[in-house]
């Protein structure tokens, strides 16, 4: 199995009060939460008028895909998948207080909801370090602490597309917004026999080179090798199916 990076339409529809009536927390159970719904929502609004690429419900929801796709292809317990897919999802919510932060405010704010819901103590442990762990743009680089960290590191670094560029206008790209619209694909593929994880991209260069994307997410890869080498896999990377990395 692999896990291919496509583009997911932000969800519509009228909000709905997740409850838990002792079963366990899903990734569906926190999808509809109202309270996590408003939060991806603001947050995503909130960084569009900062001029940051698309963080809503597209990009969450791939995320938590990516994330729990990795641990199903490397064979880990069914349950950590589920809350590799759960810190996918939320992973983004502290961009409602501030871009800056955001990881370790997000953690916070996940708190009080997987509580609400009735996850027990264990899980949300491995949850809040996973979301207050992902990175941050200001300096702060993702750390892996544990399988599902690791796993939402990959999935959310991955997900370079530029279906995430909101500006349309090419001429006004900031340098994030021509490396994004540059990659025309995206391919997470996991190989679980070579013990191998292998960023695919296809870059048109005529708009950004290789070396121009290395300049911006060298972090974002340097994060992601550390979260490969914790799953006990290398990371690798291709542009244009030619190995770079």
């Amino acid at each position: 199995m692999t896990t291919k990076i496509d583009e997911i339409s932000e969800q519509s529809g009228e909000v709905k009060h997740a409850r838990n009536n002792g079963s366990t927390v899903t990734l569906e159970t926190v999808r509809d939460d109202h309270e996590v719904q408003a939060f991806i929502k603001q947050a995503n609004k909130s960084l569009g008028v900062l001029g940051f690429t698309e963080h809503g419900f597209r990009h969450v929801g791939l995320v938590a895909n990516i994330a729990r796709n990795v641990l199903i292809r490397l064979e880990y317990d069914a349950r950590e998948q589920d809350l590799a897919a759960i810190a996918g999802y939320m992973h983004d919510i502290g961009n409602v207080v501030s871009r800056h932060g955001h990881a370790s405010t997000g953690a916070m704010l996940a708190y009080p909801i997987l509580t609400r819901l009735g996850m027990p103590p264990s899980e949300k442990a491995i949850i809040l370090g996973a979301i207050g762990s992902h990175g941050d743009d200001h300096g702060q680089r993702g750390e892996p602490v544990n399988p599902v960290s690791a796993a939402l590191i990959l999935a959310d670094k991955s997900d370079v597309h530029r279906s995430r560029v909101r500006n349309p206008d090419p001429s006004k790209f900031d340098d994030h917004d021509r490396v994004n619209y540059a990659a025309t694909s995206s391919f997470l593929r996991v190989d679980a026999e070579n013990r191998t994880i292998t960023l695919e991209l296809t870059i048109d260069t005529s708009i950004a080179s290789v070396m121009q994307y290395f300049e911006i997410f060298m972090p974002r890869m340097q994060m992601s090798r550390r979260a490969a080498n914790l799953l006990e896999c290398s990371f690798r990377i291709t542009m244009n199916d030619v190995a770079v990395l």
